[in-house]
C-alpha cells in the first residue's frame, strides 16, 4: 500500500497508473475510520477498481469557527492499518499547509442543493467540502469516487458539482452502515457517553418506524418523538430525494433527514422513502 503526503507525488503516481490503464477509485474521508468508511473501500473493490485511493484529511475549510475542528478524532496509525486490511492500495495523508498554500484564494461553491438543511445551519461548510473534493479529484484522477449515504446532502451536492463542472468520473453512493443498535456509524459517535449513545438510537429507530404502525405519521410527530427521547432537534425535514426541494407530504421519492444534538454532539441520519 502506497502512502502519500505531498499532493504532487500522489498526482504523479495516479497519472502514471491511469496512463497504464488502471481503473482508479477515490474514497474521501476525514479519518478516524470505522466500518462505514471501510464499506466504501470494499464497495470500490467490488466495482473492480485496480487502485483504491483513500484520502484522510480533516479539512479545516469545512468547519465553522465554533465547530469541532481541533478536537475532531484522529488516529493515523489505526487508519493505515484499517485501510490496508480493507484493500486500499494508496492512502493520502496531506497537511492543511500543503492542501491550502499561502494566500489560497480559490474556492468552489454550489448554490442550489447546499442552501437548506446542513448548509443553512453551517455557513461555508459545503464551500469547504466542494473545494477539497474538487482538489482530490484533480489529484487522484479517479474513474469513480465513493461517498456514504449518511451524509445525504453532501452526496447530492458533490453529484451536482461533478455534473456542472464536467468532472469525468462517476459518483457512487453506498448505503448507511449502522451499529448493532441501529445508530448510524460516525466518527463523532466517539464523543457520546454510554447514556447519550442509548438516547441517540432514537434517531434511527424513529426514522425507520416513520409511517408504519406504531411509528410517527407526520414530521411534527417525528420531531416530538425525538424531543421526548431527550434530543435537541436541529431539523426534521422531508425533501425531494434528487433536488432536495422541501415536500409537505412524505411519499415515495422523498428523503426524510434528521439532525439532532445528543448532549453536545450533532448527529445526522436519513431515510429515502
Amino acid at each position: 500500500m502506497k502512502i502519500f503526503q505531498e499532493p504532487q507525488k500522489l498526482q504523479k503516481w495516479c497519472r502514471a497508473r491511469k496512463l497504464a490503464g488502471a481503473k482508479i477509485a477515490l474514497v474521501p474521508t476525514m479519518g478516524y475510520l470505522h466500518d462505514g468508511h471501510l464499506s466504501l473501500i470494499r464497495e470500490a473493490k467490488r466495482r473492480g477498481a485496480d487502485e483504491i485511493v483513500v484520502s484522510v484529511f480533516v479539512n479545516p475549510v469545512q468547519f465553522g469557527p465554533n465547530e469541532d475542528y481541533e478536537k475532531y478524532p484522529r488516529d493515523e496509525k489505526a487508519d493505515l492499518a484499517k485501510c490496508r486490511e480493507a484493500g486500499a492500495t494508496a492512502v493520502f495523508f496531506p497537511t492543511p499547509a500543503n492542501m491550502y498554500l499561502d494566500r489560497h484564494s480559490v474556492y468552489v461553491n454550489e448554490e442550489d442543493l447546499s442552501k437548506g438543511l446542513c448548509g443553512a445551519r453551517r455557513p461555508g461548510h459545503f464551500r469547504g467540502v466542494c473545494t477539497v473534493v474538487a482538489k482530490l479529484f484533480n489529484l487522484a484522477h479517479p474513474d469513480f469516487a465513493v461517498f456514504g449515504q449518511k451524509d445525504y446532502q453532501q452526496a447530492q451536492v458533490i453529484k451536482r458539482m461533478v455534473r456542472d463542472l464536467n468532472f469525468d468520473l462517476k459518483i457512487v453512493v453506498a448505503p448507511i452502515v449502522r451499529e448493532e443498535s441501529g445508530l448510524a456509524r460516525s466518527s463523532r459517535n466517539t464523543y457520546l457517553s454510554p447514556e447519550e449513545r442509548e438516547r441517540a438510537v432514537a434517531i434511527s429507530r424513529n426514522l425507520m418506524a416513520f409511517g408504519s404502525k406504531g411509528g410517527a405519521k407526520t414530521l411534527a410527530a417525528l420531531r416530538k418523538s425525538l424531543e421526548k427521547a431527550g434530543l435537541v432537534v436541529d431539523y426534521v425535514e422531508c425533501v425531494d430525494a434528487e433536488t432536495l426541494e422541501p415536500r409537505k407530504t412524505p411519499k415515495k421519492g422523498c428523503c426524510i433527514l434528521v439532525a439532532a444534538y445528543c448532549g453536545k454532539t450533532r448527529l445526522i441520519d436519513n431515510r429515502v422513502l
